[in-house]
């Protein structure tokens, strides 16, 4: 069983989790809260990963983050190294895959407040930022952790985009979907049976969280 692969995808999985919240968060209180110019063509933008093959959304990644794609060529004049095929590009990938994945939970969370905890948080005169920071959040903790778990499960599963982006790096890029894919091409079917009956039960358990953070949504509410 490759280890390293799988210490890789808890890496990739905690590193995504961690930016997408910080970056959810506020998204998805905007688009609740405030109106947007654009409002359908943002959210069609973020949710568009979901319809995309993983494969045509990390083709145009690819293009995008090498040497002469906007992104590449702009981290390359920066820090004066490449980002495909590294750990730093699988992350960014990562992060453009999984967003929605990020908003859908935390939008239908903040959308469920009661409307009368921000009109009186208006009315004691708290800026936007402090209504996000001392109403919204603290009231949507479920919504904000389920958010968190969808997204490390998603990373946990990647495939087709973190291969086109980051290749099958050992200690890099190759994440354990990738090794559990090049074990069954190569036959090595014991090794592919070990890590995948290893991600089972905690992908399993996972998502016995979500439906305990959010009964709600189970029973129609």
């Amino acid at each position: 069983m490759d280890l390293v692969a799988l210490s890789l995808s808890i890496k990739l999985a905690v590193v995504s989790t961690i930016v997408l919240i910080i970056i959810a968060a506020p998204l998805s209180y905007s688009l609740v809260f405030h109106r947007i110019p654009g409002r359908s063509f943002v959210e069609a933008l973020i949710n568009l990963p979901i319809v995309l093959p993983p494969t045509v959304l990390g083709f145009y990644l690819l293009v995008a983050m090498g040497p002469k794609g906007g992104i590449g060529s702009a981290w390359e004049g920066v820090f004066g190294s490449p980002l495909l095929f590294t750990f730093t590009g699988i992350v960014i990938a990562s992060i453009i895959y999984s967003l929605p994945f990020a908003v859908a939970p935390m939008k239908a969370s903040f959308a469920r407040m009661e409307p009368r905890l921000v009109e009186n948080a208006q009315v004691l005169g708290l800026s936007p930022v402090a209504i996000f920071f001392r109403v919204i959040l603290p009231n949507s903790l479920a919504g904000i952790a389920a958010s968190a778990i969808l997204v490390f499960l998603h990373t946990i599963g990647e495939f087709g985009v973190i291969l086109m982006v980051g290749g099958s790096i050992p200690g890099k890029t190759k994440v354990a979907s990738i090794a559990i894919y090049e074990a069954v091409e190569a036959l090595r079917y014991q090794d592919a049976w070990l890590m995948s009956i290893t991600l089972v039960p905690v992908c399993f358990v996972f998502l016995l969280m979500v439906n305990r953070l959010t009964p709600e949504v189970r029973h129609g509410a």
